[in-house]
């Protein structure tokens, strides 16, 4: 007999195996292990437990249920965390607000993904949670935490409400979240992430990152609405502790780990740098308890990645992914990290186990060991598509494979070596020219702290490399020395047109380069590219 012979058969036969799920089931094993803490308040997994049964009764009571669709613009606090979570249980869709992000990007999002209740941290994003919802006509409710005149104060009814039971609603097909890409090269888009993606992508976090062997101690500094958060599953999957900061400030940071011993961590590039640089702070502060530092999002330069496991160890784990599949495209785990091994600094790692990766050219023809193509990816971390955007699934979907628009090579162990995105190549003089390798040069150069590098237009070139360096405290800085540096690492087009020193470059709020902004100026009123 087919028991499985309908769409109805099916979805119960393949039920569970949620973020829900998941959620609920770390609270029932992990009991009175420490779960959560933000300086504030320290909970147990029970009491994490608890709160959540709270938020579950209060939302009810406010008439959200499985379907709705919830945000939160706070900081790192654990309330945003324990709402997140009951959201997930209770079979609603999460999506995440940067709190970096200005409010036309704010309300465009909670618009576009049609959002039902937006919570925000009083004291920090109040006006700004006023604004949206002066602007948005569908949300529903504003929620808050903290008083603010024209929202729902949710601290109290929290104070007061009776737990609800965890019990998971949500199923693995249904949408765990909507998540935006970064708009650094438009307008950004909802990305759909059912359960399947969000288990596929915890599942392989937990059995292929090198965590410590015992107890997980993690600090969370950037932001938990984006990759600091979804972090947070596989270290719940395995009963650790979660510490939650308000930010990266570096003296707070380094005093966090040395006070409360956190082994484990996740930061940007730019942050690893600022770590690197704080030698007072690392004579002041014992850090020596940080046994992995996860770090993605951006490229990491290859001289300072040395730099950074000089002083902390061989403790370092790198991510690739984007957020259509999000964190484990690859990984390059702490044996990877292999200096003997010429190049391999610069990888971002092999493909997860739960994927394939392939990369191709323009015509979708795999192309060879060494040779640069698109890295295209299917398989179960792959989102459903964008939100509303059928045209844009077309083509980033097409053939049946998910187009990153990055560039990379692999070499014959299967190592991937990411060049750049499609849309930043500068092309000079005929030459096809990555940012990623200019910048790599510079930061070479023992005076380079940091380095960003964008195509400006040029008449005789078409584009001209043109670099912008923060120097290391105490360099000077010589444009010439550093364009001879380059031409001497790279060859003569690679090297820098013209370099400004500056104090800091532009990042968006993931974290990255924000090229679209340093271009901004050069490009104005003209169309980019080359024909």
């Amino acid at each position: 007999m087919n028991i499985a012979a309908n769409a109805t058969d099916l979805a119960q036969l393949h039920s569970g195996g949620t973020m829900g799920s998941l959620i609920v089931n770390a609270v029932a094993r992990f009991g009175d292990r420490p779960a959560l803490g933000d300086g504030n308040v320290r909970w147990s997994y029970r009491e994490f437990g608890d709160a959540m049964g709270r938020f579950i009764t209060v939302f009810r009571s406010l008439g959200l249920k499985k379907g709705n669709a919830l945000s939160i613009l706070s900081g790192n606090r654990a309330e945003s965390w324990a709402a997140i979570c009951a959201a997930m249980v209770m079979g609603m869709r999460y999506t995440p607000l940067h709190p970096m992000a200005a409010e036309d990007d704010h309300a465009f999002i909670i618009e576009d993904a049609e959002v039902d209740a937006l919570i925000v941290d009083a004291d920090k994003f109040g006006p700004r949670g006023l604004a949206i919802k002066s602007r948005v006509g569908g949300l529903k409710h504003l929620l808050s935490f903290g008083v603010l005149s024209g929202a729902h104060d949710l601290l109290p009814d929290l104070s007061t409400a009776g737990t609800t039971p965890l019990v998971d609603e949500g199923g693995a097909a249904d949408l765990a979240f909507i998540a935006y890409t970064g708009g650094t090269t438009g307008r950004s888009k909802g990305v759909m992430l059912p359960h399947r993606v969000l288990m596929t992508m915890t599942l392989q976090m937990f059995s292929d990152w090198d965590w410590p062997p015992q107890d997980i101690r993690y600090l969370a500094a950037t932001p938990i609405s984006h990759a600091a958060g979804v972090t947070l599953f596989p270290v719940m999957m395995r009963g650790g502790y979660a510490r939650l900061v308000q930010g990266f400030e570096a003296e707070t940071y380094c005093r966090v780990v040395a006070e409360e011993k956190m082994n484990t961590t996740l930061l940007v590039p730019t942050l690893i740098y600022a770590l690197i640089d704080a030698v007072d702070l690392r004579k002041r502060y014992d850090m020596s308890s940080l046994q992995t530092i996860i770090y993605g999002a951006a490229p990491m330069s290859p001289d300072r990645l040395r730099e950074g496991m000089a002083i902390f160890g061989k403790v370092f784990v790198q991510l690739y992914g984007q957020t259509e599949a999000p964190q484990v495209i690859t990984s390059m785990r702490k044996i990877d990290h292999d200096d003997s091994k010429p190049g391999r600094l610069g990888s971002c790692g092999r493909a997860s186990l739960f994927v394939d990766v392939k990369l191709f050219d323009s015509e979708m023809r795999e192309v060879g060991v060494g040779e640069p193509g698109e890295i295209c990816v299917r398989g179960p971390l792959v989102m459903d598509g964008y939100w509303k955007r059928p045209e844009a699934n077309a083509e980033t979907l097409r053939g049946g494979w998910l187009h990153t628009g990055d560039v990379a090579i692999r070499d014959e162990e299967g190592y991937f070596y990411i060049v750049d995105r499609t849309k930043d190549m500068i092309i000079s003089g005929g030459f096809n020219i990555y940012p990623r390798e200019v910048e790599d040069a510079l930061m070479s150069h023992p005076a380079v702290a940091s380095a960003a590098v964008i195509g400006i237009p040029d008449d005789k070139w078409g584009e001209a490399v043109k670099a912008f360096v923060v120097l290391k405290t105490g360099a000077q800085g010589d444009v010439k020395e550093l364009q001879t540096h380059v031409k001497d690492k790279r060859g003569a087009p690679w090297s820098p047109k013209t370099i400004d020193f500056v104090e800091t470059i532009a990042v968006t709020g993931l974290g990255k380069i924000d090229r679209k902004a340093l271009r901004a100026p050069y490009w104005e009123g003209r169309k980019r590219g080359v024909a």
